[in-house]
């Protein structure tokens, strides 16, 4: 079955609910914290609305990928495609997407979590370039409200 998939940007008014199930029922990979809250949503709009995707069918979110670009680097968060249509290329649709605007913002390096134990997630990335920054480490802090 070939999907009639179009990738656009998210609206916080007509997608944030949705786009906040797709991401509370992914399996593995993305994790629903406060920072998706539709405050702090709002809040990433402001600063680079047009690196935040949805991919649509049939009238419904079917996928997401959110970008973010601080004039330095780039920083991935949140790619995640609903289970049913997985394998159709909508996710490789949506990184190829928000990779391009942001080269198009001057973006020369960019960064994606990926949870340790999530080896699909892994290979996926790597097979559209991605590289392991072994040298790295993350740390992280979050600050109270």
């Amino acid at each position: 079955m070939k999907l009639n998939v179009c990738i656009r940007e998210f609206s916080l008014s007509s997608d944030y609910q949705a786009v906040l199930d797709l991401w509370s029922g992914v399996e593995q990979g993305v994790k629903v914290g406060r920072s998706d809250s539709r405050g702090e949503i709002q809040k990433k709009l402001e600063r680079d609305p047009d690196l935040f995707l949805v991919a649509e069918e049939g009238g419904g979110v079917v996928g997401t990928v959110m970008g973010a670009f601080d004039g330095r680097r780039g920083m991935i968060y949140h790619l995640a495609v609903r289970s049913d249509v997985r394998r159709q290329g909508i996710a490789s649709s949506l990184m190829n997407e928000v990779e391009r605007r942001l080269i198009a913002r001057g973006c020369v390096k960019c960064y994606l979590l990926v949870f340790s134990d999530n080896h699909a997630a892994v290979k996926f990335y790597e097979g559209l370039g991605w590289k392991e920054l072994t040298e790295n480490r993350i740390l992280g802090k979050e600050f109270p409200l």
